[in-house]
C-alpha cells in the first residue's frame, strides 16, 4: 500500500493532535497559589466536575491515535478503512463527551465573561465532534476493492482533514481562553487534570516518528 502510506501518515498526524485538545485546559498549569487566601470552594467544585472525566476522555482519543498509527505505514485497504473508521468514531465520541462535561459544569464561578467563554468552548468542541463523525462517514464510503480508488479517496479525506485542523486551532484557543487565572489554578490542583496533563501519551510530534 505504498500509494496510501503518505496519506495515512497525514491522518495519523492529524489524529494525534486530538490528544492535545483534551489536555489544553490543563496544559499551562500554574505551579502554586497566586494569593494567600484559600481556593474558592465553588471554583474547586467546578474544577472537580471538569477534571474527573478527563482521563477517560483522553484515553479514548489517545487510543484512536494509537490504533491509527499502527496501521498507517501499510496494510490492506479494508484494515485501514476499519481502523480509520473506528478512530474517527472514538474521536467524535471523545470530543462530544468533553463538550458535554464542560456544558454540564456550567460557567466557572466568579470569572468575568466565564459563561461566554465556557459556551464558546462547548460549541467548538461539539462542532469538532461532528466533523469527526463526518470523517467516519466518508471513510466508511471508500472503495476498498480498488487500490487506486481507495488511495484517491484517502487523498480527498486528507484534504478534508485540513478543514478539521483549522477547527483544532479554534478549539485550542477557546479552551485556553477559558483556562486563565483562577480557573487555571483550580484545575491544576485536581488529580484528573494533573494526571492527564503529565501523561504525554500522545502528541503531534509523536506521530511523525
Amino acid at each position: 500500500m505504498e500509494g496510501t502510506d503518505p496519506v495515512n501518515k497525514k491522518l495519523a498526524a492529524a489524529l494525534s493532535g486530538g490528544a492535545v485538545l483534551v489536555v489544553a485546559l490543563t496544559g499551562c498549569t500554574s505551579s502554586g497559589s497566586s494569593g494567600d487566601k484559600g481556593p474558592d470552594p465553588k471554583m474547586v467544585a467546578w474544577a472537580k466536575s471538569v477534571c474527573q472525566p478527563l482521563p477517560a476522555q483522553q484515553a479514548k482519543i489517545s487510543g484512536a491515535y494509537d490504533a491509527l498509527s499502527k496501521v498507517a505505514k501499510d496494510g490492506p485497504p479494508k484494515d485501514v478503512q476499519q481502523t480509520d473508521s473506528q478512530a474517527f468514531q472514538d474521536l467524535a465520541d471523545g470530543f462530544k463527551a468533553r463538550a458535554a462535561t464542560l456544558d454540564g459544569a456550567g460557567a466557572p464561578p466568579g470569572v468575568a465573561g466565564g459563561a461566554q467563554k465556557q459556551q464558546d468552548a462547548v460549541k467548538k468542541l461539539t462542532a469538532l465532534s461532528a466533523a469527526y463523525a463526518d470523517l467516519k462517514k466518508r471513510v466508511d464510503g471508500l472503495d476498498t476493492k480498488d487500490q487506486t480508488k481507495f488511495a484517491s479517496g484517502l487523498s480527498d479525506l486528507s484534504d478534508r482533514m485540513k478543514v478539521v485542523l483549522t477547527q483544532y486551532d479554534s478549539v485550542i484557543t477557546a479552551l485556553k481562553n477559558l483556562e486563565k487565572g483562577d480557573v487555571n489554578e483550580a484545575v491544576a490542583k485536581q488529580a484528573g487534570c494533573t494526571k492527564t496533563s503529565g501523561s504525554g501519551s500522545a502528541s503531534p510530534s509523536s506521530a511523525n516518528g
